[in-house]
C-alpha cells in the first residue's frame, strides 16, 4: 500500500503542508478564525457582497417559493424558473446571446473545455492557467500545448504549425499574479488561425470593465471576438456557482455534451435569484469599484515604499513575492500575530521558488484597515532576507 503518512511528512518538511481554518460568522473583512478575531486580506469577496443584506434578503424571500435543494439535474427536473431567470440575466450582463448556470467554477471549466475539445484536437493553454483549466484540458483527452505566460509570439508559432480543431483557453485575470491576459491579441490570433477562444474571467467579473462586466468588456471585445466566456459567482458577485456565456448554438451544444452540467444536481434556485439581486447591485454601485481602486493604489505605493516586491497588477490580487516556502509562512504567521490574515501561497499553486503572500482587497475594507496592514508589514519587514525592491 502507498505510504500516505510518509508523503504527508514530506510535505511538512518542505513547508508545503496545508491546514484548514474554522471560520465563524459571515464572510467579511473582520473574521473569527479558530475562535480568534482577525482582519482578513485573503478573500475573493472583492466587492464585499458576500454578506450584503439585499442579497441575503433575496435568498430568504425566495426560499418559501423555491424550497432549498435543487433536487435533480438540470436535464431531469432540476432546471427551475429561478435558474432560467439568472441565465437570461447573465447573458444580458455579459453582452452574450445565451448563458448556462453551473454549480461551481471548477465544474464549469472542466465541463466546457472537455466538451469543446476531444481526441485529435489541440488545446493551447497559458502556463499560469488555473488548476480547473488544466484539469479540463486533461479530461478532454485532446493534445495540450502550454505556451509561456502571455507570450503571444510563442502562441502564434504554435497555432501556425498546428492543424485541425484548435482551442485556446486562458484566465482573464490570473489568480495568483493578478495580471490580465492580452485578450485583444489573443482574439486576433484566434481569428487568424481559426481557433476557438475560451476566457475564464473568474477574477474580472464584477471588478473590471463598465459596470463590472469584466475584463473582456473593459476592452470592448464582442461575442465574436471571445465566443466562450466563463465566470464564477462566488467571488466578486458574492453568491455561489458559475456560468458560461456565448452563442446560443454553443450553449445548446454544452447542454448536450458538458458532463459536469448534465450529471450533477442543480444549484438551489434561491441562490440563483439572490445572484440576480447581486448583479443589480454590481451594475448600480460604481462607488464600490472606485473605492477598491483607491485601496489598491494606496497599497502599492505603501508596500513598495517599505521595500516589498510586488507583481505588476492593477486588480484586487496584490501578491507580495517572497521566494522560499518557509519565509512566506513566517511572514504570514507574523502578520497573524498582529491580527491580520494573509495567506502564504506555495507550490504547486505557484512555481517553485515563487512562494508569496497573496494580498487581496475588498470594497468592504476601509482606509483604516489598509493602514493596519501597512503598519504590520513595516514591522514584519526584517523577517525577509532578500534586499528591498525598488518602488513601483
Amino acid at each position: 500500500m502507498r505510504d500516505f503518512a510518509a508523503e504527508l511528512e514530506s510535505r511538512k518538511q518542505a513547508g508545503l503542508y496545508r491546514t484548514r481554518r474554522l471560520i465563524s460568522g459571515p464572510q467579511q473583512p473582520e473574521l473569527v478564525s479558530d475562535g480568534v478575531p482577525l482582519l482578513s486580506f485573503c478573500s475573493n469577496d472583492y466587492l464585499g457582497l458576500a454578506s450584503h443584506p439585499d442579497i441575503i434578503r433575496a435568498a430568504t424571500d425566495a426560499m418559501p417559493h423555491t424550497g432549498l435543494g435543487g433536487a435533480a439535474s438540470h436535464l431531469i427536473c432540476g432546471h427551475h424558473d429561478g435558474h432560467h431567470q439568472l441565465e437570461i440575466r447573465l447573458a444580458a450582463f455579459t453582452g452574450r446571446s445565451s448563458a448556462l448556470f453551473f454549480s461551481t467554477g471548477y465544474m464549469a471549466n472542466m465541463g466546457v473545455i472537455s466538451a469543446l475539445a476531444s481526441r485529435g484536437d489541440t488545446i493551447f493553454s497559458d502556463r499560469l492557467n488555473h488548476a480547473s483549466i488544466i484539469d479540463g484540458c486533461i479530461l478532454s483527452r485532446a493534445r495540450v500545448r502550454r505556451y509561456p505566460h502571455a507570450d503571444m509570439g510563442a502562441l502564434a508559432d504554435m497555432l501556425a504549425t498546428t492543424r485541425g480543431h484548435k482551442l485556446v483557453v486562458t484566465d482573464g485575470v490570473f489568480s495568483m499574479d493578478g495580471d490580465i491576459a492580452p485578450l485583444k491579441e489573443l482574439a486576433a490570433l484566434c481569428r487568424a488561425h481559426d481557433a476557438l477562444l475560451v476566457v475564464d474571467d473568474a477574477h474580472g467579473v464584477g471588478v473590471l470593465g463598465p459596470q463590472g462586466r469584466g475584463s473582456i468588456a473593459e476592452l470592448g471585445l464582442s461575442e465574436e471576438d471571445v465566443p466562450v466566456l466563463i465566470g464564477t459567482l462566488g467571488k466578486a458577485v458574492g453568491t455561489s456557482g458559475a456560468f458560461v456565456a456565448g452563442p446560443k448554438l454553443l450553449m445548446d451544444y454544452l447542454v448536450q455534451k458538458a458532463r459536469t452540467y448534465i450529471y450533477t444536481t442543480a444549484m438551489p434556485p434561491a441562490i440563483a435569484l439572490a445572484t440576480c439581486a447581486s448583479l443589480d447591485l454590481i451594475e448600480k454601485e460604481d462607488s464600490r469599484r472606485s473605492h477598491l481602486r483607491a485601496l489598491i493604489r494606496a497599497f502599492r505605493l505603501g508596500a513598495s515604499a517599505l521595500g516589498y516586491e510586488l507583481m505588476p497588477s492593477r486588480t484586487p490580487i496584490q501578491p507580495i513575492m517572497v521566494g522560499d516556502n518557509w519565509s512566506a509562512l513566517a511572514l504570514s504567521q507574523a502578520l497573524e500575530q498582529k491580527g491580520l490574515m494573509v495567506t502564504a501561497i506555495r507550490p504547486p499553486t505557484v512555481p517553485e521558488g515563487e512562494a508569496r503572500l497573496r494580498v487581496t482587497f475588498s470594497a468592504a475594507h476601509s482606509t483604516a484597515d489598509l493602514e493596519k496592514l501597512l503598519t504590520a508589514l513595516a514591522e514584519c519587514r526584517p523577517l525577509l532576507k532578500r534586499p528591498p525592491a525598488e518602488a513601483v
